[in-house]
């Protein structure tokens, strides 16, 4: 076996420049993996709303749309493996963006173990009796194997795994509109919910909290940001990347959800289903087809484990340029292989983080993740508007239309979903408290140790030695 060869502390630290819209795109949806929110998030709206979840899927979109401008302009502005808390710390301050790098630590630990726990349950259904927990850490074994690969060749291996889902999405849909069974006017204007053993009218917070998880459904079309310093000409390249990855990314979520709901026959039974699509395509398809959607399912959650990765060791690796941690910490986040160019020291604490996550409570995992989302998107709102207020973005290349509509539009919708997740005692209430409880938590941390050693100045790819 080849030994990994460890690079010099004096070596450069910049990552390597090797990818264009393509790889970035390919990278990005990955990380969105259309196939696993269609499988695995849509499940909860439908469970929350019943056929409402057209009404709360088209609601996302609607607020996915001013957000990836927001995305766009701020990438375009500052190309920065950091993602969000640099956006957020070059216009709103350092606190604020000491703020954004702790909620989005506690996000990305989390996300891998997500998808990897998710993943038993639909390899199980070709192979069934293997450990849930020991499969999700060997899933996110060889996704961060993979990761500290260069970052050109896991494009294409995350973009052979995205054509398998799509193709499976591709397949939910000619299905669905193939046996309609209602009028696209039942579920728009008179949407029920399974409550009990009856239908009932879907109720307006009963969508809106189904609205909540639609938006994490969608989410992901921004991480193009997290690969800009690995682009040619990111400033303009990376604005283009994320507005293709939300379009493609509703088209491929939106109109499957549609098509299934519009065909499901028996709404009681389709509405009380843990495995609503796997179920509706088994009886509409046949079981060998149904194990053939299961295999693309658990093959496009494995794809997004290795993006999330591949996102999450970038964002370390700028955390460490940052010097948010430790000295000895960050200088080790920043070092890169010295033949892959990959930070493959934050890749392997992006890896060890999502297993560690893997031994917390499911219930747990969703409380802190479901309301983290709002947070983040709340926070780059707010910077659009202070990067054009204050000039601080006045370079970037792409520019959003109809400015400051863009923001304030997300940031009233934003508003919307957290009164509906207060409505929700159960999950939405408590996830609202424990990102309330990151955001002081972070503070804390901001001034206790990073503002006592001094002004936090954030760095970039032309700062890096």
């Amino acid at each position: 076996m080849t030994a990994v060869a460890i690079p010099k502390l004096d070596q450069p630290r910049t990552l390597k420049r090797s990818m264009r819209v393509v790889g970035g795109l390919l990278l990005t949806l990955s990380g969105v993996s259309p196939a696993s929110s269609v499988f695995v998030a849509v499940p909860d709206v439908i469970g929350q709303a019943g056929t409402g979840a057209f009404l709360s899927m088209f609601i996302g979109a609607v607020l996915a749309i001013p957000i990836a401008y927001v995305y766009a302009e701020l990438a375009s502005a500052f190309p920065i493996a950091g993602g969000e808390y640099s956006m957020v710390g070059r216009t709103l301050g350092p606190a604020s963006g000491f703020v954004m790098l702790g909620v989005t630590v506690v996000g990305n630990m989390l996300a891998p173990a997500l998808f990897a726990l998710g993943a038993s349950d639909y390899i199980a259904d070709v192979i069934p009796g293997l450990d849930a927990k020991a499969l999700a850490i060997a899933i996110i074994v060889a996704a961060t194997v993979s990761a500290v690969l260069h970052i050109r060749t896991n494009a294409w291996v995350t973009g052979i795994f995205l054509l398998t889902e799509l193709a499976a999405l591709a397949v939910l849909t000619g299905l669905g509109f193939f046996h309609i069974a209602r009028p696209l006017s039942e579920i728009a204007l008179h949407p029920v919910m399974l409550e009990g053993h009856a239908l009932h009218p879907a109720s307006f917070s009963a969508i809106g909290l189904a609205t909540a998880v639609s938006l994490f459904a969608y989410n992901g079309y921004g991480a193009a940001c997290y690969f800009a310093e690995e682009m040619h000409e990111a400033p303009r390249v990376v604005a283009r990347t994320i507005l293709l990855a939300l379009v493609i990314t509703i088209v491929t979520e939106f109109v499957p959800v549609v098509a299934v709901l519009l065909a499901a026959r028996d709404l009681k039974s389709f509405l009380g289903s843990h495995h609503p699509f796997g179920d509706f395509v088994r009886a509409t398809g046949g079981g060998l087809l149904h194990d053939i959607i299961s295999l693309s399912i658990a093959l496009a959650i494995i794809n997004a484990v290795l993006a999330l990765i591949l996102q999450n060791a970038r964002f370390f690796y700028s955390t460490g340029r940052d010097n948010a941690w430790h000295g000895s910490v960050n200088m080790l986040f920043t070092i890169t292989h010295v033949r892959f160019n990959s930070p493959w020291f934050a890749t392997l604490v992006a890896g060890a983080s999502a297993i560690v996550m893997c031994f917390v409570r499911l219930d747990l995992l969703l409380v802190l993740t479901g309301t983290g989302i709002i947070v983040t998107y709340a926070g780059v709102s707010l910077a659009a508007l202070a990067g054009r207020w204050f000039g601080t973005s006045d370079h970037a290349a792409y520019r959003m239309p109809l400015f400051p509509l863009m923001p304030l539009l997300g940031l009233f919708t934003l508003g919307y979903i957290v009164y509906a997740s207060w409505l929700d005692p159960d999950a939405g209430r408590p996830s609202l408290f424990a990102n309330a409880a990151v955001i002081v938590l972070s503070l804390a941390y901001y001034f206790v140790f990073v503002r006592r050693r001094g002004a936090w100045i954030l760095t970039g790819p032309d700062d890096a030695t």
